[in-house]
Formats: structure tokens, sequence, C-alpha cells
């Protein structure tokens, strides 16, 4: 594939099509993972194959993890909670993905050898004393770069259980604590902000791990005893709302359309992004709901919708859209009014700084801003957008979100693009630009 895609006309009008997007990128890093501690064959189906996932996976067949990967199907023989096999000096390289380098650590929390732990030019900037501080309170022996990528495990003189407060709203801390306590004697007990609650769900009903939940008003209690082995799991992995909300957006704010994805996950930790744009006037429903091992999954249906109204967004939503707000950024775009945005810090710590990003492609096409206190951000809505200009992407670490966005953009208000480092979407989402194509979009 060339090095840059062209797009020269807003997308034609579908109606009543129905798309399936691939499947969940945090389940299926987390049944690799989890599945790897396992006491036997697990499977997966519908396994996300994007280079994400497959990093995961490259990093446990070096840690001595038989692993079969087919088009329908996945198998990872798990050799239980102490069973990797490796050599000194071994280096294990999580690509762009920051949930695989993350949980790396708590998995190798007991290693015998010396691990490093490293990723692209990308993700070597994102901030991983996160993980590496609660993970130094078990006892383990790390030693990263000034907070940041590579990170070196060595053996460690022992491990104990630990009580840590995540205020963040940090899913992957979250997980790193909860997997590093399942290496370690004792209850660990964990205070953390909402965040995505996968590896809860996954522990308790794949699993079978005795965890405690209690939920509070502003945060969750999680007890874990560690040391206990599971046994062998399958997963049916449902597709991804990330990448479903690319399409909802795209139809959303084009004239004439009508889409339904089939079975997504809707887990209330991660549909913020349906409720933002709901209270921005969309009429998006969930059909055909079912629970499958802990996990809400449905068909979503999305149409066009004009006079979209702006919103002063309560900031207490975002952990629950926190990869979509670019999106929700285009959307209010489009709103009659003027829409306000808070404490977004952490899209400044993500592949590239995605509020900087966002708020910069919305100043190129005409689009008035300002940065606010707290982090946040006003958008001037324009629903009378219609572009004839021409407009270049590059520059941004190739994060695969800015890449996709740009793209949905272009197809939606018009005129001429250039965006480079297509190749990124490949990350999470690897058949992006083919089910745009199937929907009728002109793409060079």
């Amino acid at each position: 594939m060339s090095n840059i895609i062209s797009i020269n006309q807003k997308i034609i009008s579908f109606r009543k099509k129905t798309i399936f997007v691939e499947g969940d990128k945090s389940l299926s890093i987390r049944f690799i993972l989890l599945s790897a501690l396992s006491n036997g064959k697990c499977t997966a189906y519908n396994l996300l194959k994007s280079e994400d996932v497959l990093c995961a996976i490259n990093s446990i067949k070096k840690l001595g993890i038989k692993v079969n990967l087919n088009n329908n199907y996945c198998e990872v023989f798990g050799r239980g909670l102490f069973g990797f096999k490796y050599k000194n000096g071994l280096v294990l390289d999580a690509g762009n993905s920051g949930t695989t380098a993350r949980l790396l650590c708590s998995l190798l929390i007991d290693t015998n050898q010396t691990v490093k732990i490293t990723g692209d030019k990308s993700l070597k900037k994102r901030d991983m004393s996160r993980i590496t501080r609660p993970l130094k309170m078990f006892g383990a022996n790390l030693k990263d770069n000034k907070g940041k990528l590579p990170i070196t495990i060595k053996k460690s003189k022992l491990l104990n259980p630990i009580v840590y407060t995540e205020h963040l709203g940090s899913a992957q801390c979250k997980s790193a604590v909860m997997i590093a306590a399942l290496k370690t004697s004792g209850i660990t007990k964990l205070k953390c902000s909402p965040s995505r609650n996968h590896t809860e769900l996954m522990f308790k009903n794949a699993l079978k791990v005795p965890i405690k939940i209690h939920k509070k008003n502003k945060y969750d209690l999680i007890e874990l005893d560690g040391l206990r082995e599971f046994n062998s799991f399958n997963y049916k992995i449902p597709g991804d709302i990330s990448s479903a909300a690319f399409f909802i957006i795209l139809t959303l704010l084009s004239k004439k359309k009508s889409l339904t994805i089939k079975n997504v996950n809707i887990n209330p930790s991660r549909t913020g992004i349906i409720k933002i744009l709901n209270m921005m006037g969309a009429s998006i429903r969930f059909l055909n709901k079912k629970i499958y091992k802990g996990e809400i999954n449905a068909d979503i249906f999305v149409k066009s919708k004009e006079n979209l109204k702006a919103i002063n967004l309560d900031p207490k939503i975002n952990s629950s859209a926190i990869d979509e707000f670019l999106l929700i950024f285009l959307a209010a775009s489009q709103c009659s009014g003027i829409s306000t945005f808070s404490n977004l810090s952490e899209l400044n710590k993500k592949e590239s700084r995605r509020l900087d990003w966002g708020i910069k492609i919305l100043n190129m096409i005409g689009i008035k801003t300002k940065r606010i206190k707290n982090d946040g951000v006003r958008i001037w809505g324009n629903p009378n957008l219609n572009l004839n200009k021409e407009y270049i992407i590059k520059n941004y670490l190739k994060d695969h979100r800015i890449f996709m966005v740009s793209t949905i953009a272009a197809l939606v208000f018009g005129g001429k693009w250039k965006i480079y480092d297509p190749i990124s979407f490949r990350t999470s989402f690897p058949s992006f630009l083919k089910i745009l194509k199937t929907l009728g979009a002109k793409i060079l």
C-alpha cells in the first residue's frame, strides 16, 4: 500500500446496510494473555487479528506458550500460572500496544530470568509509571526508562499482596494490578475509579477466579485471593464498539443513510459515545441484546440525523468514551450551538497527543474551538459545513485513530484530502478501508 491515501468526494448514499466489525481488541488481548496462564487449551472465536493482538500472540509464544492461529479461531495452550519457559535476556516487543506492554509486566512479575519489554517509537513515549508503581509495591524488580519503555524485569526476592488506590480511571492499570495479584499469595485489595471492566468480567465469568467486587457511588472495591490456578476456557469475541464508532459517525453525519452493525460488545463501560450522541439528538438503538460471559452484546442501529444539538458534557462520562472523543468532536462540529468538554488530559497520553490533534483537525476544516481550563475544549458547531479545499493529515506518530477519524471527516464533509500513514489502522482495525469501500467510499 502507498504511504498516502486520497479522498476527493463524499461517500455516496447507502440505506439499510448491514455490516460486521472485527473482534473487540480489549477482549482479544486479554484472552491471549490470560489463556497463557490457564491450564490447558483455550479457544477464541472471532479473535481480532490486528498488529496489536499479533504482538500479544508473539510475546506469549516467546514465553513458551503454543498458539495455533487459524482464520476462524485461535487456540492457546496454557501452562498454568507459573509455566512460562524462556531464556535469560529475552526481549518482548509490544509494538504499538499499550495494553500488551503493561499487562506483560504483570504476567512476568515473578520471573526468574531477566526480561526486557519494549515497543515502537510511539509506545516508548507513553507513561508506564502508572503500572510500574503498583507492581513495585508487590515486590517486582523493575527498571524503566524514566517512567517509559523499555522496562527490564529481573528476579524479585519476595512478592506480597498490596492495598492500592487507582485514581486515573485506567483499565490497563487496574488490570495490571489484578493480574499481578494472581501471582501473589494472599489478598490484594484495589480501590479504583470507574473504567472498563472487561478484566473483572473475564476473571469472574470465564476464568472462574474468586473475585469480590463492591460497587460504590464513585469507585469500585476489588478483592483478589492469589495463587489460584484456573482451568482452560473458550470465548466468542463480539465486535469492537470502538471500531463500530467510525461507522456510527459516518452514518449519523451523512445524509439519507441507515446502518446496522451486528453483534457488537456494548459493555456499559464502553458505550459512552452512544450516550453522548443520543444526548446530541441522535436516535441510536441497541437491538437483539444478549449476555455472554457477563458481557452485553447487541446489534447497533443508526440513521442520519440533522439538527444535532450542542451539549455541556459531564466529565463523569469521559472514561466510557475515551477512545472515541475525536469522533465525538466531529459530531460536535455539526451541532447547533457551542459544545463543551473537559478533563480530557488522558487523550494526550495515548499513541499521540489526541486532544491537540482533534482540535487541530477541527480548526483545519474551519471549526472554531477554544482550549479551556481542566484540559477542556469548546467547539462552535456549524451544521452547514461543506468543504471544498485541500487538506493534508500527517506527522501524527502513525496514530491509527487519527488516520481513521480523518478518513471519516473526508467522507462526511467533502473536500480533497491526502492522509498519510494508512497502514496505521492495522494496529486495531485491519478491515477498516475494506468495509468503507463496501459502503461505497471512493478511496484512492
